[in-house]
């Protein structure tokens, strides 16, 4: 398959790249790195992007950003952030990735634990998080010749401990072995309208 990765220098990306380029072509998209540049909250570099590609048999989001911060200091402009980049980001990669998808082609997008189980400071990303399934489980009673999407949300990844343990106290770390399985199992599997889980109910 071709497979193009939006975020597949990331934390959680490299590690999803590292695995299909075993047995796929692996094209790995960013916005400042990797074999072709995007920012996923201009749906014109979208656009570009997918243009400069060609046909793709798997379209994989991990990217996209969120504010984390206190209810009481957020602005509207900083929620915009996550609508702009980590919802409608995700979005339009289905919305303008269709017309490059090949028939029984797929899309895997990106949430996380905070739109089941938020902690403090989130607001922005669980709401996003939470859009984003909805969004799934609708577009996929719509997509044509085949195409499925899923969303993989996993939790607080053992790469990421260091950075994010503070803020999941008491969280199970999700092995890296279990996350990549959530991405194969979109990708190679066949369901759709799917918000995969790679976490245990906390």
């Amino acid at each position: 398959m071709k497979i193009i990765i939006i975020g597949g220098k990331g934390t959680i990306g490299k590690r999803v790249s590292d695995h299909f380029s075993n047995n796929h072509e692996v094209i790995i998209g960013g916005r400042n790195s990797g074999d072709v540049n995007v920012d996923i909250a201009d749906s014109k570099s979208i656009e570009k992007m997918f243009k400069s590609v060609g046909k793709v048999d798997a379209v994989i989001c991990i990217a996209g950003e969120a504010k984390w911060a206190a209810f009481d200091s957020m602005t509207e402009e900083d929620f915009h952030i996550g609508l702009n980049s980590k919802l409608m980001g995700q979005v339009n990669m289905v919305r303008i990735g269709r017309h490059y998808s090949n028939p029984g082609g797929s899309f895997t997008l990106t949430t996380g634990i905070l739109a089941d189980h938020p902690v403090a400071l989130t607001t922005s990303a669980a709401m996003v998080n939470g859009a984003i399934h909805s969004f799934v489980k609708a577009v996929s009673l719509e997509l044509r010749n085949g195409v499925r999407i899923n969303a993989v949300s996993s939790g607080l990844v053992e790469d990421a401990v260091a950075q994010y343990e503070r803020y999941f106290p008491g969280h199970n770390p999700i092995p890296m072995r279990k996350v990549i399985n959530g991405y194969v199992k979109s990708v190679e599997g066949k369901g759709t309208g799917e918000i995969i889980r790679m976490y245990d109910n906390c």
